[in-house]
């Protein structure tokens, strides 16, 4: 099942006919994530940011993910901050107990720039699939992650964040932890 979603993921990444592409690369102790980013114009007013990624862990851990958030600015002319809401569609080998799970979860993100020379912005952003929404063993899926970025250049990014992330599994009553550690990270666009 995690190979038939690793080739719609790569086959959705070579037909992708969108305009603005990049990658955002999270380096941690313990878990590492890359992500193919691009815009679709076509949804909503300020487009659809896709990501396309894979995240791994010292577990040997393995997660797929395929997100969707919509962004724009708040109401009024504050337009350091930014809203977002969107999907993520995950799919995960748990290595260490040998369990395939997956999730679709529901997102929000928010993103606040101070305008400067080189501006710095904050942001935090979520995701949580309830049971309903969760399957192949799994009874829930959280995702929360912090970050303070640095623009480097208007199309590159450094960052320093904190990720939490955990399934909730049928008949296990703890959470099976994938990462809960800070990360830094760089974006890149093209």
């Amino acid at each position: 099942m995690l190979k038939k979603f690793l080739f719609v993921v790569a086959a959705s990444i070579i037909s992708t006919q969108a305009g603005a592409a990049g990658f955002d690369f999270k380096l941690g102790n313990e878990a590492a994530e890359l992500t193919y980013l691009t815009k679709s114009s076509t949804f909503g007013y300020g487009g659809l940011d896709i990501g396309m990624g894979l995240f791994f862990n010292e577990t040997d851990d393995m997660q797929l993910n395929l997100s969707g958030i919509v962004t724009g600015s708040s109401a009024g002319n504050n337009r350091a901050l930014k809203f977002g809401v969107g999907a993520k569609l995950s799919m995960a080998s748990l290595d260490l107990i040998n369990e395939d799970v997956g999730a679709l979860a529901i997102g929000m993100q928010v993103r606040y720039v101070i305008p400067s020379s080189t501006p710095v912005a904050f942001l935090a952003e979520g995701f949580i699939a309830p049971s309903i929404t969760s399957f192949s063993g799994a009874e829930r899926y959280n995702e929360y992650r912090f970050a303070i970025e640095l623009e480097v250049t208007p199309s590159a990014r450094a960052y320093l964040g904190y990720r939490y992330m955990d399934y909730e599994l049928e008949g296990i009553s703890n959470e099976y932890e994938m990462d809960s550690s800070g990360h830094l990270g760089v974006r890149f666009d093209f």
